[in-house]
C-alpha cells in the first residue's frame, strides 16, 4: 500500500483540490444523476452556498494552499451558475486565490451576457458538460434541456474567446452510458473541430449507489470481488457544499459525508485532524467504521497518480493549465 499515500502531488498540509458546491438547485433532469430523487427528498432546500464561506476558503487556499491546493473547482449537486453570486465568487476566487480556478457547468445559461461575465472573470477552465451529439439522445440523457440552444450557447463561447484572446481553457465532456455510447466517436470530432481545448469522455459511476443503475452495478461485481484499493479522495480533495459544511466525498448528495459546519474550523485543521486521519486509515485497511465508504460502489472509478493508463481529472487540469 505504500503508493497509496501522500505525496508531492498529494500534500499533506493542506489538500490539492478544493471543490465548491454553489447550489442544489438544477435546471436539468439527467438520468445519470441523484439530483431528480434528491429533489423530491426532505433533504432538497434550494440551499445556496454563503458567499462568505467562499471568501473564508479563498483566504485560507491563499495562505496555507500556496503551491499546495492545485485548483478550486466550481460546481455543484445543481447547476452552479443558478447561483446569483456565481460570477463573483468565482471572479474572487481568481483574484485572491493564488491558484487556478475553474467551472463545471450544463452550458444551457451561457447566453452572450453571462459569458461576457465568465471572460470578466478570468476564469482559467470551464468544463461544459453535454454528454450527446444528437437532439434525440441529449433529449434522454439531459432531460430538460435542449441540445440546440446549448450546442450553440457553447460554439459561441469558443468563436468569442478567440476572437477577444480569452485565455479560459475549454472541455466539452460527455458521461458514457448505454444512451449515448453510440455517438462517442462522432460527439468526440465535433467538439474537436469546433476548436475545444479537450473533449473528456468520463466514465459512469453511481454516485455513491444514489443512482440505481443495475447494469453498471452489476458489471461492477467482478471488480468488488478483487482486492479493494483505497479511494484517492481523503488524500485528495475536500468539498465545501451549499450547506456550508466541509464533506470528504464529491458525490454525497444526503450528508452522509458532511464533517463539520465550515463556519466552526478551517480546511487546514480538519484535514490534518483525527478524523481525516482514521478514514484514511479505513481505507488503507479496507476496514471500515463509517457506512457510507463500506457500501459504495465507486472506490474503482477513482485513481491514483501512479496509475498509467488512468488518469485522474487533475492530471487534466494540471495538463492544460500547467
Amino acid at each position: 500500500m505504500t503508493d497509496y499515500t501522500f505525496s508531492k502531488t498529494l500534500p499533506a498540509e493542506f489538500p490539492s483540490q478544493i471543490m465548491v458546491d454553489l447550489t442544489e438547485v438544477c435546471n436539468l433532469g439527467c438520468i445519470h444523476c441523484p439530483h431528480p430523487l434528491f429533489k423530491r427528498s426532505s433533504h432538497y432546500s434550494k440551499q445556496m452556498l454563503d458567499e462568505n464561506l467562499n471568501n473564508k476558503m479563498i483566504s485560507e487556499v491563499a495562505e496555507h494552499g500556496l503551491g499546495k491546493t492545485k485548483y478550486i473547482r466550481y460546481t455543484s449537486n445543481g447547476e452552479p451558475l443558478v447561483h446569483p453570486r456565481s460570477y463573483s465568487m468565482i471572479y474572487e476566487a481568481v483574484k485572491r486565490s493564488k491558484t487556478k480556478v475553474t467551472l463545471t457547468t450544463n452550458g444551457t445559461l451561457m447566453d452572450r451576457k453571462r459569458v461576457e461575465k465568465i471572460f470578466a472573470s478570468g476564469l482559467h477552465m470551464i468544463d461544459i458538460s453535454i454528454d450527446a451529439f444528437t437532439n434525440e439522445t441529449y433529449a434522454k440523457v439531459r432531460v430538460g434541456g435542449n441540445l440546440d440552444i446549448t450546442r450553440k450557447n457553447v460554439i459561441d463561447f469558443i468563436k468569442l474567446s478567440k476572437e477577444k484572446n480569452i485565455k479560459t481553457k475549454i472541455v466539452v465532456s460527455f458521461v458514457e452510458q448505454k444512451e449515448n455510447t453510440f455517438e462517442k466517436n462522432d460527439f468526440k470530432n465535433f467538439w474537436t473541430n469546433e476548436g475545444a481545448d479537450e473533449v473528456l469522455i468520463r466514465e459512469l459511476h453511481s454516485n455513491s449507489g444514489n443512482t440505481k443503475l443495475d447494469e453498471y452495478l452489476s458489471e461492477k461485481k467482478e471488480e468488488q470481488l478483487q482486492k479493494r484499493y483505497p479511494c484517492i479522495y481523503p488524500w485528495e480533495r475536500v468539498v465545501l457544499n451549499p450547506r456550508g459544511f466541509l464533506s470528504f466525498c464529491p458525490t454525497d448528495w444526503y450528508g452522509k459525508a458532511e464533517i463539520i459546519d465550515y463556519n466552526k474550523t478551517t480546511i487546514k485543521e480538519i484535514w490534518q485532524s483525527k478524523f481525516y486521519k482514521d478514514l484514511r486509515q479505513q481505507h488503507v485497511c479496507n476496514k471500515f467504521k463509517n457506512e457510507f465508504c463500506k457500501n459504495c460502489p465507486d472506490w474503482s472509478n477513482t485513481h491514483w497518480p501512479h496509475f498509467k493508463e488512468k488518469k485522474r481529472y487533475g492530471d487534466l487540469v494540471e495538463k492544460l493549465l500547467g
